[in-house]
């Protein structure tokens, strides 16, 4: 059985890890669905809590996989962004993906001005110009280095603007701007690499529509705000 390997990046800021909450004052939570060859597959959920200048936003993602009747791949994941005003001050997450745990521990390091990060798959330190890979923040198009959500690894992006595009979703006609990700280091191995086509709402401020082909052909579609 071939291994079905799939990126998922949940994201934060661009040069100083900003986040511009003040774009999701109005935000309780956000549903997207996942779908692989057009078939609904799982959901990723996130969920904002407000107090002062701070603010939570928690993950949820569960998404399963199968071929004639049997699971091939699976994964199931919780994470948490604590925020002080418009900056990250950490993120932990835990997530089993085909029963093989992963995890991500990052603190914001004042004296240092970095972030600290505990990952399975990265140890060490990464600047402040990261971003962490979730779909409901819409500065990742901006962002020149993002951090996976599940496993810590740091990876350099390339951003590309490609037009501006209507779309249809859930009945629904949008103006948006369309956009590609990719890795910036073009020897990074196939299986690692940044791909992405992603279609933001830049009047209301989030991504409608992700999509990547790898193993089939994958789509995270927003569809509820409260």
């Amino acid at each position: 059985m071939k291994k079905i390997i799939v990126f998922i990046f949940f994201v934060f800021s661009s040069s100083i890890s900003i986040a511009h909450m003040a774009h999701y004052n109005n935000f309780n939570k956000i549903e997207m669905e996942i779908f692989r060859n057009g078939n609904l597959i799982g959901y990723n959920h996130y969920f904002f809590n407000k107090s002062g200048n701070n603010t939570t936003v928690t993950n949820e993602i569960k998404f399963k996989v199968k071929l004639l009747g049997k699971t091939i791949f699976q994964v199931e994941g919780f994470g948490e962004e604590k925020y002080y005003k418009d900056k990250l001050i950490s993120y932990n997450s835990k997530t089993l993906q085909n029963n093989k745990k992963k995890f991500v521990n990052l603190v914001f390091d004042k004296k240092q001005n970095k972030f600290l990060i505990e990952g399975s798959s990265y140890k060490g330190d990464a600047s402040l110009e990261n971003i962490i890979g979730n779909w409901w923040n819409h500065k990742i198009l901006e962002a020149s280095s993002q951090i996976s959500p599940i496993s810590g690894s740091v990876k350099k992006q390339v951003v590309t603007f490609i037009g501006k595009e209507k779309i249809e979703q859930y009945g629904k006609v949008y103006n948006t701007e369309h956009f590609k990700l990719n890795s910036k280091d073009i020897n990074t191995p196939d299986n690692k690499k940044i791909n992405f086509d992603v279609w933001y709402d830049k009047r209301n401020f989030r991504i409608l529509r992700v999509s990547y082909s790898r193993m089939g052909n994958w789509e995270y579609r927003l569809k509820t705000i409260d």
